[in-house]
């Protein structure tokens, strides 16, 4: 994979779950669910997928054992036809180098890296943490979630972090659009990838190059084709697209996503299913925006 070529619609993939008294939570990981759906998604148009992401790849209920098993199973699926991109993130460097390794021998294309869990790095720690990164094999896409650890990258460290030997983009989950231009105004060529539903459109007319998204989930084929409508400079066509989906555009942006792309696939005919705590069911509100949301869409979508 070389730097700037990255990009498309990558969905962050739902772990499906099944019953099972002797698995952590009393659920354990439907595998033959999870490569089925794999696969769903790179039939309807979707790039690749992102597994064991920190939000919809549920990583903090997964056991590592759990983690490396969802790898491999979408690896299985796609992994001739389509990009899998693992999600590797932990406290420190030294642990996610291991991680890298086991990734590579499961056979993924990049994995997507946040700064250090838990910890509020320097600017020099991060670049130490992602010069150790970049250095243990595998294409890296850095990731900035400040809403998933203690810091927030700024253009200027993302565009100095792009440079880095093996960095093949960045994905920006902060919300933020203005941190796709920004960046790219200090590194001209570097793949910008959104983690934003809500702002997807913003963002590819910023000059993203990819998504990594939550509708996917649930709506594979019109992802692809928002994205393609922008591309091909048909803005009336995907703004109209947009409205149709702006309800699930925005689950992304809500801590109980999990649960309302769950519930949406469920109607949809597709599986959701349960999920592990820390997460519950939804509460009435949300049921009910939900499923508002979902009726809207299918609506409009004919």
């Amino acid at each position: 994979m070389r730097r700037g070529s990255f990009g498309g619609v990558l969905a962050a993939a739902v772990v499906p779950y099944v019953l099972d008294a002797r698995a952590p939570a009393g659920l354990r990981v439907d595998l033959d669910r999870f490569e089925r759906h794999c696969t769903w998604l790179v039939r309807n148009g979707c790039t690749g997928v992102l597994v064991n992401s920190f939000a919809l790849g549920e990583s903090g209920s997964l056991t590592y054992a759990e983690q490396r098993e969802v790898t491999r199973t979408a690896v299985r699926a796609i992994g001739s036809r389509a990009t899998v991109v693992a999600a590797v993130h932990d406290v420190g460097a030294h642990l996610i180098v291991d991680r890298i390794g086991q990734a590579a021998e499961d056979g993924v294309d990049a994995v997507l890296c946040m700064p250090p869990l838990s910890y509020e790095p320097s600017h020099a720690e991060t670049m130490l943490h992602y010069e150790a990164v970049a250095g243990a094999g595998l294409p890296v896409l850095v990731s900035n979630n400040p809403a998933g650890c203690r810091v927030d990258l700024s253009p200027a460290t993302l565009a100095e972090l792009s440079a880095f030997d093996n960095v093949v983009g960045v994905c920006d989950f902060s919300g933020d659009v203005t941190k796709i231009w920004k960046t790219l105004a200090l590194a001209p060529g570097t793949s910008m990838i959104t983690g934003g539903d809500a702002i997807v459109v913003d963002s590819l007319l910023s000059g993203a190059s990819g998504w990594i998204g939550a509708l996917p989930n649930v709506f594979p084929e019109q992802a692809v084709q928002l994205a393609d409508l922008l591309a091909s400079g048909l803005l009336v066509e995907a703004e109209a697209l947009r409205c149709a989906l702006d309800g699930p555009l925005r689950w992304f942006e809500r801590p109980a996503a999990v649960q309302m792309i769950k519930f949406a696939m469920d109607y949809c005919g597709l599986y959701g299913g349960p999920y592990r705590p820390p997460r519950h069911g939804l509460a009435a509100k949300l049921l009910y925006q939900v499923r508002h949301d979902v009726r809207s869409a299918v609506k409009w979508l004919g």
